[in-house]
């Protein structure tokens, strides 16, 4: 019962170690002439935005990190009846094996969802700032069109 009790406990928390992005890792300023207090609006409608926009990567990710130490401790338990010839703690130890070792392979590829999570995080968070006219880092801002000198073709646009 205790050992029971000791797998729930380390599969809890695995589950705590694995989380859904909190907010942007990436730094956008307000447009100029832009109140700060439209900015914070801004800022809080692309938060939502962007995690309505990973919340089923999130969840794959917390998914997968439980399935990992559940199946790993089920393999460890199996194999330590196996080698222990059916004893019970035997059968204790190879679950316990199984289950760190599980929940490291489950945590590896929980952490990879959860990279691939923050990224998409912040491309959706950067576009809706980006939409709402704020200055987003690597996309230039809009520029006014240039007057050509005369003579010069439409086209014409001079070197910054």
């Amino acid at each position: 019962m205790k050992r029971v009790l000791l797998t729930v406990v380390m599969i809890g928390s695995l589950v705590a170690c694995v989380s859904a992005p909190t907010g942007p890792t990436i730094a956008i300023m307000p447009r100029e002439g832009k109140p700060f207090e439209v900015f914070q609006q801004d800022d809080q409608q692309c938060r939502e935005f962007a995690a309505n926009a990973v919340k089923d990567t999130s969840n794959a990710a917390l998914k997968e990190g439980v399935t990992s130490a559940a199946l790993g401790a089920a393999l460890g338990a199996a194999a330590g009846a196996v080698i222990g010839g059916g004893s019970h703690a035997n059968v204790g130890t190879g679950a316990g094996v199984g289950l760190l070792g599980g929940a490291a392979l489950g945590a590896m590829n929980s952490s990879g969802k959860e990279n691939q999570a923050q990224t998409q995080y912040n491309i959706a968070y950067q576009q809706c700032m980006y939409s709402k006219g704020n200055q987003v880092p690597s996309y230039p801002s809009y520029a006014p069109p240039v007057r050509n000198p005369a003579g010069a073709p439409s086209t014409y646009r001079p070197i910054q």
